[in-house]
């Protein structure tokens, strides 16, 4: 997975000598060296492949993934990063914060790269607000993105996915079908009753599901971007057609489409494109190596109480005993068969 940074020199000159002055009034931050433009151009790469899917590309949490997260990652432009330093930051990429769904980056990034990032992060967002680099660029697959215009209200929440059909003018009824066909994956926004004017202020999700992004594969049509060639990863997010499910399994179905596929993928191979991204990625439920070793019991274990060092976080308290049954129930008859 590569990412083409967009970043002029005039930018980074910009970024560095603002940064120089927040230093120069922080007691704190002026205990670290000011860092220069390659430093803070090396911390937005990393941030751009490893941070945004959860804290998003202008570091407002404002994701699909943070809408599946409790409590959401932090909003590096909001207030609570106000007393925010470069150490602070570093410190928890290395160290991970518990009870949240920040992992340690120790086995991920050494020292240098979480310095940069940190540094990136406070100049980029804490400090300047900034948005970073737009990812809806040629480079990354979206040749004039304005042909969705249409579709923006419903991408960013102004207009509720929820608000009636006949309500809407035929360019907002136009751009609503865009987004349902092109957009919803990862701009899931539509959640919650929409107020008189069409607005939705609730902040929930449309729908839960996996999604498998960016477009690798690109292809352009004149219409509408089918979902069929959005990457290879996709392939991974299709859920399998089994027959013959019992009643547990089947609620093991669903359980695992709506809390596991996220990351194992709908398939249970982890090669969507979260689990690719995710080091070290989350198992592959259908490798025969693994999963020969595998027992249920060894399995409820793990998804109760999670791996440490690893981005499988314990389930206890969001499911009960009855339905990481199910779960293991559905991972037996789907993936690989169990003994009991």
């Amino acid at each position: 997975m590569k990412w083409r940074i967009l970043a002029t020199g005039l930018l980074a000159f910009a970024a560095t000598a603002h940064y120089g002055k927040m230093v120069a009034a922080s007691s704190t931050d002026a205990l670290h060296p000011v860092p220069t433009s390659a430093q803070l151009e090396a911390g937005r790469k990393i941030y751009n492949f490893r941070c945004y899917f959860c804290h998003g590309y202008s570091g407002n949490a404002q994701t699909v993934a943070a809408s599946f997260l409790r409590p959401p990652p932090i909003d590096f432009t909001g207030p609570k990063t106000a007393q925010f330093t470069q150490e602070h930051i570093a410190s928890i990429l290395r160290n991970g914060k518990p009870g949240t769904a920040m992992n340690s980056f120790r086995n991920v990034l050494n020292d240098t790269e979480m310095a940069q990032v940190a540094a990136f992060v406070m100049d980029e967002f804490v400090h300047r607000k900034a948005i970073n680099t737009h990812y809806h660029t040629p480079e990354n697959g979206w040749p004039d993105h304005q042909r969705y215009q249409a579709a923006f209200p419903f991408a960013t929440g102004e207009i509720s996915v929820s608000y009636p059909w006949e309500k809407l003018s035929l360019e907002q009824a136009r751009g609503k079908r865009l987004f349902l066909s092109s957009c919803v994956v990862c701009h899931d926004r539509g959640g919650g009753p929409a107020n008189s004017t069409g607005n939705s202020s609730t902040g929930i999700t449309w729908e839960a599901y996996p999604l498998s992004y960016p477009r690798n594969n690109y292809s352009y049509t004149a219409t509408v971007d089918a979902m069929s060639s959005a990457s290879p990863y996709l392939l991974h997010d299709r859920p399998l057609q089994l027959t013959g499910m019992t009643q547990l399994e089947r609620k093991g179905q669903k359980l695992w489409q709506n809390n596991c596929a996220f990351c194992h993928a709908a398939d249970g191979t982890g090669k969507n494109w979260i689990g690719s991204f995710l080091e070290p990625h989350p198992r592959n439920l259908r490798d025969p190596l693994f999963m020969g070793t595998m027992t249920r019991t060894r399995l409820s274990a793990t998804i109760r109480e999670g791996l440490p060092d690893t981005s499988m976080p314990a389930w206890k308290s969001v499911l009960n005993d009855r339905e990481i049954t199910a779960i293991i129930a559905y991972i037996a008859k789907a993936f690989h068969p169990l003994p009991n």
